[in-house]
Formats: C-alpha cells, structure tokens, sequence
C-alpha cells in the first residue's frame, strides 16, 4: 500500500445543518478546536487555513470538492511542524448523514505516503476534537 489513512466515525445527536454550521463556522470552531478558526470561502477550487488563536497559520490546502451540508474534501498541509510540512499535501473527506435522531459524521484523513507522520499526528488530533464538538452539541 503507498498511502496512509486514517478514518474516525461518531455519532452525534443533532441536525445536520446544525453540524455543518459547527464544522465550519469560526464561532464555533473556536469553542470546541482550543481556538482555532478555519477560513474560506468554502467553494471549489477556494483557499482554505487553519488559524490559531495567536494568528499563527496552521495548516492550508484548498477546497476539493463541497457539497453542504454533506461532505467537503479539502487539500490539506501542515505548515507548523516541518517534519510534517515535508510530507506534503493529504486530502481529508468530511462526511455527514443523518442515522436516526443523530447525525453520522466519517472523517477520511489519507496521503500518498507510506507510514506518514501526518496521518499519525492527525489520529490523536481529531478523536479529542470530535469528542468536544459533540459535548458542545449535545450538551450545550
């Protein structure tokens, strides 16, 4: 296998709109990402980043495909940490569908590059990010 990849699917009890809005407005990324905001215009072909709290870029790429409020695929890069920055682009598939009184939402991280460290990094990454979107949705 050239590539690596990572997939993580939760459940969480809302509308779908609701976590759409929740995966990709600043106000709310904010509340559940430790502060960080992602930007776009959130169109095919557009630019895309994630901004820390201290303005710090990081990670970029561009918007692949979009079809809200069911998936987006963004070209995705890690700019803050060189090691992972030299591994190049990855694609990230966000993908949600409502299952009953929840919506399912599938995260498909994957990069042309066996045993990447990005893959590594971004699977202790968004188990915790999930796990606090949910709380936020769920709970309040």
């Amino acid at each position: 296998m050239n590539k690596s990849s990572f997939v993580y699917v939760i459940y969480i009890r809302t509308s779908i709109e609701k976590l759409w809005d929740a995966l990709f407005k600043p106000e709310f990324t904010r509340v559940y990402w430790m502060g960080v905001t992602q930007e776009s215009e959130w169109t095919p072909g557009a630019p895309w980043k994630m901004v820390f709290p201290n303005g710090t870029v990081g990670d970029t790429g561009e918007i692949v495909e979009i079809e809200k409020p069911r998936r987006v695929v963004i070209r995705w890069r890690n700019e803050f940490r060189p090691e992972l920055k030299a591994e190049g682009y990855s694609l990230c598939t966000i993908e949600l569908e409502t299952a009953d009184d929840n919506v399912r939402l599938t995260i498909r991280h994957e990069i042309d590059k066996p045993g990447a460290k990005f893959i590594e990094a971004v699977s202790g990454g968004w188990p915790k990010i999930l796990s606090s979107l949910k709380s936020l949705l769920e709970t309040g």
